[in-house]
């Protein structure tokens, strides 16, 4: 059977995996209501977190599809995938445009010779203009250093959730199959006349099964696998070891396929091979030449994963001890290999990752499996390059109304951003700024603010710069219980006027749990559960309506944005909380000594 393999690369919500559901639907392999968003937190947030192959069937031809992450926390799988394929499919959204990540994933495409497709993607929306994303989409190629060859690009225009392509704006289509006719006609058939080489095979993504242990995604470049063969693996460096393949599946739609052959060209699912690494090469003898080193993205943000030690510790977990907690990051590490641990403490596992997305979603899928830890504040990582310290830089893109800018680009000039470029549509500007990662931690929330929720930002890592000196970012303080027990309505009333409570009426508190912020922006103790002092007599302006702000409730993402360095955020199946590392105002009078 002939093969095709392509990935499909987008900015996050440009509608990748709305379309490849729709693929996978009409050509039989998925029923109605079957999604490749299979995580719990996918689903809920609408992004897509990993890359997930799968596989459909058209005119005796298989078409091998990796979905791949949209958001540039997960850059790094989005690198690995595009290393495994022979073209993309690459969507844009017809209002919004090329966005931060399709760049970002457009460049790695074209450095490495494919020649992607182009769908412009949501052609019934309101304001689609897909005529001026096509000239954007041209503009981004050339401006990329794309060959003739590669700007003279195929475009597709869909509606994804509909289930329509066409080829052009005027055409009749009642589904995707003008879509599928493309994809074989523009991309190249895989390993054809590779299958009596020897084989060389290479690891683009990991997974893990709790029978099986670590398993390989893996194409087959050249020769042909079967089960219960022994293999030699190959590491960049030239060292060899040897393994042997217990089981291998390949893919109809998501399913699993358990096969005993795998030929050259396809994509599959080894098992056996337990410490297999992303990149290495596998081959039938140790003299095998290496296929090309796939590289991982370096961490760029690290914090401290440690035991919960607060007053309200162990009440709602089910794993709480350290070396629960240590299992739990070692199975991670199986699977996410972007992610950096150092066990060498006892007392904290340094934990090193590529955003504060990308650790948000370990410890929310932490949480839900029954965890209860706490984490320091995120810090952005420093690296020494010839004597000098350098730092994380990114590149945000912010589509915002045009009255709110004045504001965003004074916000961010104090965080140390330089804006680059600025464009002007209807009643929206585009701002495009760089500046350091470490200006933007903690400003997504402001940025809500700023733009009363009407704002778009984006962002992605560029390169280490120069250190960028001091950020004097927040200009808010905690407020802080001096008291435990429950917070009543009368007393958060009385402190609602000075600045923004997390927590609401009823809400339990304990000594040192930060309870809100205060806007003047020193720190307050404060006593949340004091009652209302009843009297038999009564007074003109006793009987007050308390009327109570709803609170600036924590979730993970916002507590590791309003931390400051002497917090914690405690979290727990049930609750998100934020508290000092000294719980007692003598605790925190001797730290700051």
């Amino acid at each position: 059977m002939e093969i095709r393999n392509i990935a499909i690369i987008a900015h996050v919500d440009h509608g990748k995996t709305t379309l490849t559901d729709a693929l996978m639907r009409q050509t039989g392999v998925a029923e109605e209501g079957v999604s490749m968003d299979s995580n719990d937190l996918e689903r809920e947030r609408g992004i897509t977190i990993y890359s997930k192959p799968a596989a459909i069937f058209y005119k005796g031809v298989k078409i091998n599809i990796v979905d791949t992450p949209g958001h540039a926390d997960f850059g790094s799988e989005v690198e690995r995938v595009l290393r495994s394929i022979d073209s993309v499919l690459l969507v844009v959204d017809a209002q919004e445009g090329p966005m931060p990540q399709t760049r970002f994933v457009l460049k790695k495409s074209l450095e490495l010779g494919l020649k992607p497709i182009v769908i412009i993607n949501k052609i019934d929306k309101p304001a689609a203009d897909p005529a001026r994303a096509e000239e954007q989409v041209l503009e981004l190629f050339l401006e990329l250093g794309a060959s003739d060859e590669q700007a003279n690009f195929p475009v597709m225009y869909a509606i994804g959730r509909q289930g329509i392509a066409k080829k052009n704006l005027t055409d009749d289509s009642k589904d995707l199959t003008p879509l599928l006719d493309m994809i074989l006609e523009k991309v190249p058939a895989a390993g054809t006349g590779l299958a009596d080489k020897p084989l060389r095979l290479q690891p683009f993504n990991l997974g893990y099964d709790n029978f099986l242990g670590r398993l390989a995604v893996a194409r087959v470049y050249e020769g042909t696998i079967k089960t219960g063969q022994n293999v030699f693996i190959k590491k960049p460096n030239g060292e060899v070891r040897q393994g042997k393949v217990i089981k291998m599946f390949t893919f109809r739609g998501l399913q699993k396929e358990e096969t005993a052959e795998v030929g050259a060209g396809d994509i599959a699912l080894i098992a056996g091979l337990t410490d297999i690494f992303i990149g290495e090469t596998v081959a039938d003898s140790p003299d095998a030449e290496l296929l090309p080193v796939i590289a991982i993205d370096e961490p760029t943000i690290t914090l401290n994963f440690l035991v919960n030690n607060s007053p309200f510790a162990g009440r709602e977990g089910k794993f709480v001890t350290g070396r629960q907690i240590r299992e739990r990051l070692e199975r991670e590490l199986e699977v996410n290999v972007g992610l950096k641990i150092d066990f060498s403490s006892d007392v904290a596992y340094k934990v090193s990752g590529r955003g504060e997305l990308h650790i948000a979603i370990l410890l929310e899928n932490m949480r839900r499996e029954g965890y209860e830890l706490q984490v320091s504040q995120p810090q952005v990582i420093f690296q020494e390059i010839n004597g000098e310290r350098h730092e994380p830089f990114e590149e945000v893109v912010i589509d915002t109304p045009s009255t709110y800018q004045g504001a965003i680009i004074e916000r961010l000039g104090t965080r140390k951003f330089i804006l680059t470029d600025i464009k002007n549509h209807a009643d929206s500007v585009r701002l495009t700024l760089e500046g350091p990662t470490r200006g933007l931690l903690g400003y997504r929330s402001q940025f809500v603010l700023d733009t009363k929720g009407e704002g778009i930002l984006s962002s992605r890592f560029i390169e280490f710069r120069p250190y960028a000196g001091e950020i004097v970012k927040r200009a808010v303080g905690s407020m802080i219980s001096m008291a435990s027990g429950k917070a009543l309505g009368f007393s958060l009333w009385n402190l609602q006027d000075r600045g923004v409570l997390y927590i609401k009426a009823a809400t339990e508190v304990y000594e040192g749990m930060v309870i809100g912020n205060t806007s003047k922006g020193e720190e307050m103790t404060v006593n949340p559960t004091k009652g209302k002092q009843l009297t038999n007599m009564r007074a003109s302006g006793s009987d007050e309506a308390i009327n109570l702000i709803p609170p600036y409730e924590l979730t993970i993402e916002r507590g590791l944005e309003v931390m400051v360095e002497d917090e914690y955020l405690e979290i727990t199946p049930l609750s998100v909380r934020l508290r000092k590392q000294g719980l007692t105002e003598l605790d925190r009078t001797k730290a700051r000594r």
